[in-house]
């Protein structure tokens, strides 16, 4: 599983920042106890020095130091549930100024053995919605909002099924494909006239994925080739900015490419998206890809190594009906 550097560092700071919240609240709750009762002060200024007082003891020339050690830990004990007397008879929890982690599995760090814990996975999920969420409506767009009442249960001329039987398809794809994301999923390609519910499920996949604690990012076509040129021909902290966009679309565990078609088609362009989309297959990385191109458009605008990929390697989903934005006005 990759992690979005972008992202990682915000949860990191989050991460600390509760950290130093949480250590603050002790302090204040100290302050308290020792205004209302001194002698509890004093014993946490004497415990703060037991760790310096085993030190002396082991280096101390000429004796044997285990059993001045063996005394000192017996007097940490006694001080421990005397201050723990304390606290009970002011009405607090005898262990309310022990430093405890807050999360025992990984003491605080936020890594298990070079693994994100549950922690930090935790805040580095709600920093990658809020990502998200500058692009897509993720607490209006789900799968439990989906609506099928836009779609036409009547069956066109040329068509062999309605455009409410091919939602319906498109919708279960969708869904499973979020809920069972892994190395394994294969992409998608969400194909057809816009105002179909392209994007509205893209958001769903895109929400259901980062909660699972996947790295997902969702951009338009238009900037993510923006990005690749920048890195290209920019120099300086614009480069720098650059090459971490484009490090983000190459490494995430999830791209969704939005509007592709609609952006300006240089060779440039077409380069990019060959490499991009070839890369991301060649380490397995999936990939989305929202356009109101079909395939056939795709191979004439982007040329036929990349249709080749498209047609190989992704599952087409076909969106046709009419346009919701205009039912929705009406």
């Amino acid at each position: 599983m990759a992690y979005d550097g972008k992202v990682l560092r915000r949860a990191e700071i989050r991460y600390d920042e509760e950290k130093q919240r949480r250590a603050e609240l002790v302090r204040a709750q100290a302050r308290a106890c020792y205004a209302k009762c001194p002698r509890i002060e004093e014993i946490d200024r004497e415990l703060s020095q037991t760790m310096a007082k085993i030190i002396a003891a082991a280096f101390r020339r000429g004796t044997d130091p285990r059993c001045a050690i063996e005394a000192l830990k017996e007097e940490n004990l006694a001080l421990q549930a005397e201050r723990g007397e304390l606290l009970h008879e002011l009405g607090y929890a005898p262990d309310l100024l022990d430093q405890k982690p807050n999360c025992p599995k990984c003491n605080d760090t936020g890594w298990q053995g070079g693994k994100m814990c549950s922690c930090l996975k935790k805040i580095y999920v709600r920093e990658q919605n809020a990502e998200l969420s500058h692009m897509l409506d993720l607490a209006g767009q789900s799968f439990e909002t989906f609506n099928f009442d836009f779609y036409s249960r009547e069956r066109g001329y040329d068509q062999k099924v309605s455009p409410y039987q091919r939602m319906e398809k498109n919708f279960d794809a969708c869904r499973d494909y979020a809920y069972e994301f892994s190395e394994k999923s294969g992409n998608l390609l969400l194909s057809g006239d816009p105002g179909l519910g392209k994007t509205f499920l893209s958001a769903s996949i895109a929400r259901v994925v980062s909660e699972a604690g996947h790295s997902v990012v969702y951009d338009t076509a238009s900037h993510i080739f923006s990005r690749f040129e920048a890195q290209k021909f920019n120099r300086g902290d614009a480069e720098e900015d650059a090459d971490e966009d484009v490090r983000r679309y190459q490494n995430c565990d999830l791209l969704i490419i939005d509007d592709l078609g609609t952006e300006m088609t240089t060779p440039f362009v077409q380069s990019v998206v060959y490499q991009l989309l070839n890369a991301r297959l060649m380490e397995n990385r999936k990939t989305i890809i929202s356009t109101n191109l079909n395939p056939v458009e795709l191979g004439q605008r982007y040329g036929a190594a990349t249709l080749s990929r498209v047609e190989g390697e992704y599952r087409i989903l076909p969106f046709f009906g009419d346009d919701i934005r205009k039912l929705k006005r009406k």
